[in-house]
């Protein structure tokens, strides 16, 4: 199981390639998301572009809206769980080494897209691994 700082780091890597995606950030985070994940394999960082290609099809297909909302929302969750899984699956000190580089993706999207603001507050709310169980409102910075 991941300590909640890795978690948050998955979290904001899987935003920060949503957030990415159609600006002129896309070529650093897509190529190290894939180098990331791939972990050195040439093959896996090939699916990887692909499989980064295919969400910048998918937000690009969604427009605006309601709908590209909860494209965003399904495209950022589904790459923290990537991240996630890679992170479990290393040891201690590979983890330190991953985490490093996707800090600096996250903070190199931040530096380079606009920000847009959104509050969530999840008051009484319970978390159990990386799902949140309740209800309130959440703030989500959103880069775009």
């Amino acid at each position: 199981m991941l300590v909640e700082g890795l978690i948050a780091l998955a979290a904001a890597g899987g935003g920060a390639i949503v957030q990415a995606a159609g600006t002129d950030a896309w070529a650093g985070i897509r190529s190290g998301i894939a180098r990331i994940l791939g972990r050195g394999e040439a093959g896996r960082e090939r699916a990887e572009l692909e499989r980064l290609d295919q969400t910048r099809a998918e937000l690009e297909s969604a427009g605006d809206g309601a709908g590209s909302e909860r494209v965003q929302t399904v495209l950022v969750t589904r790459w923290q769980t990537r991240l996630e899984l890679l992170l479990e699956q290393l040891t201690e000190a590979e983890q330190q080494e991953v985490a490093a580089e996707l800090q600096a993706l996250v903070e190199q999207v931040q530096t380079q897209v606009p920000v847009q603001s959104t509050h969530n507050d999840f008051r009484n709310a319970t978390f159990t691994d990386s799902q949140v169980l309740g209800s309130g409102t959440q703030h989500n910075t959103i880069n775009r």
